[in-house]
């Protein structure tokens, strides 16, 4: 029932856009890489920490700005760590091909011998004169700790109420969170 439901899905998706796939280039003689590779890995060692650091703060901001709503609690700081940036999940057709031979010699003795290839392309669409890949799903960051300093966080409820806040808005286990009273 859902296989047929996505097939739909996909076959309305389908008249809406114009799909090509691209094969990988061959690379020239030369050896030289394309401006392609260059652009796609180019400033991604100092643009990762930042990426870190948006979803650090935005998590922490969201997180702060709920807990001083909350009664008994008086000034508060958050500090959220993720593992990962946001995960996408891009469209891709597969080719799996997978041979199996069987070989028996005059001694009696046999040989299994199987081979499996696989090879995949992206599925690209055209928007805006561009080409841009069909994204499946987003997965968001997995987050990794929380510790909240707070006004409040002395007293036993206050902190079970801190702490049950912050698992729930982030979905993050009792065990990951960490919340310290502030000083006065």
């Amino acid at each position: 029932m859902l296989l047929g439901l996505l097939g739909v899905a996909l076959m309305i998706l389908n008249s809406f856009l114009n799909i090509k796939t691209v094969e990988q280039p061959q690379e020239d003689p030369g050896g030289a890489p394309e401006p392609q590779t260059q652009q796609a890995f180019a400033g991604k060692a100092g643009n990762e920490r930042s990426g870190f650091r948006d979803y650090e703060d935005a998590y922490g901001g969201a997180i702060k700005d709920i807990l001083q709503k909350v009664v008994g609690i008086g000034d508060v700081e958050v500090l959220v760590t993720i593992e990962s940036t946001e995960e996408t999940i891009v469209h891709s057709d597969t080719k799996e091909t997978q041979q199996i031979t069987n070989e028996k010699d005059q001694n009696g003795s046999t040989r299994h011998i199987t081979e499996i290839s696989r090879s995949g392309e992206v599925v690209l669409y055209e928007a805006s004169g561009g080409q841009t890949p069909i994204v499946l799903k987003k997965i968001k960051p997995r987050i990794r700790g929380v510790v909240v300093v707070a006004k409040g966080a002395e007293n036993l409820t206050v902190k079970q109420m801190i702490a049950e806040a912050v698992g729930r808005g982030l979905d993050v286990p009792a065990h990951r969170i960490s919340v310290l009273p502030r000083k006065q």
